[in-house]
Parts: C-alpha cells; structure tokens; sequence
C-alpha cells in the first residue's frame, strides 16, 4: 500500500457539524494552517468520545501552534449534531468546538487507506501542513485511543523542521537539540549522546 505521508492530502468537499450548526468542509479551504484530522470509528461508541474530547480540551494549545483539529467518521452530519448535543455522561460529546466531519460512505477515509471492511474508519492520525501535504499519518485498530501530547509534539517538531531546516532525533521536544540533516550533524549529535 502507498503511503500518503510526503503528498498532498486528497481533495475532499463533505458536510459537517460544529457545535450543532451545520457547514461545508473543502480540502482547499484547509491551506494556511496545519490541520489534525482525527477519524475516528463512530459517533456513540466507546473509545470515541475520550478522544474527542481530550483533543478538543486542548484546543487551545493547538490553537497557539496555528493548527486546527477536526474530528471524521462516517456518520452524517445530522448524527454528528445529536452525538454534539448529548451530554457527556450519555456517551456524548456536548460542549465540543472542534468540528465533526461527515464522511458518509467512507470515500475520505478508503482514500486515506482508514476504512475497514466494515464500512467504519480505523482511528487512523493525519497531520496535514499549511501547502496541504501530509506530514504524518498514524492508525490504531479499534481498541485503543491517541495521545494528545504526542499529536502536540509532532506538530511542534514538524514546524520547527520547516523553520529552521534540522531534523528532529529521536524524543525531541521543544527546546531541544535538533541537528543539521547531514553526516557531519549527525555526528556532532551522537557525540553528545549519552
């Protein structure tokens, strides 16, 4: 299977719901900023909801990085407005700001390489850049949920990459000692590796 990471992300115009009201999503209108898209299996289901929430809890933090989360399932639109109006203790996502996009038959997702035989979207990761092309991509079976510093860290590392044209080693974090992307900072990094 191809991988999409290093090309743009594929274009997409698709419904979705943003604390209740609807909109139109457009790939193109992405552009200018970096963008988390979290898909995620279904509306109402178990692991769900902790994700939505703790990615749209750090909204703010996302927000000083210039980047913008939105979560996709296959659910329409209309499902997503009830799921953004159910209190939390139901199993909803009530108080949600991030918006929720409806991938109704899954065309986003099979183009991503995300849709399962099912019909339903693995929980797969896509940091997209402000050129709209893909950064990172990752993808959790079912049963376990994504880590919010994680996502932050990317993001961080990805924009310093671009800024200052150094790789990030291994467990960088804002701060630390990147290197310059050739043998002689390799080996300026590695002598200082402990």
């Amino acid at each position: 299977m191809d991988s999409i990471v290093g090309k743009p992300l594929p274009a997409f115009k698709l419904n979705a719901s943003t604390s209740g009201e609807f909109s139109t999503i457009d790939s193109a209108t992405l552009k200018g900023k970096w963008t988390v898209l979290l898909f995620y299996p279904l509306d109402f289901t178990f692991v769900c909801p902790t994700e939505i929430v703790a990615y749209d809890t750090a909204g703010a933090q996302f927000g000083k990085l210039n980047t913008q989360v939105m979560g996709v399932s296959v659910d329409s639109h209309f499902t997503h407005r009830v799921y953004q109006k159910t209190p939390r203790a139901e199993g909803g996502v009530e108080g949600i700001k991030m918006p929720l996009i409806a991938d109704l038959g899954g065309n986003l997702a099979r183009s991503l390489g995300v849709l399962t035989d099912a019909g339903i979207a693995l929980r797969a990761l896509f940091l997209i850049d402000p050129d709209g092309v893909v950064q990172h991509a990752t993808v959790n079976n079912l049963a376990v949920g994504r880590n919010v510093d994680e996502t932050l860290r990317l993001i961080e590392a990805f924009q310093y990459t671009k800024a200052n044209g150094e790789v990030c080693p291994a467990n960088w974090k804002t701060g630390a000692k990147a290197m310059k992307p050739n043998f002689d900072g390799l080996k300026s990094y590695m002598k200082d590796m402990k």
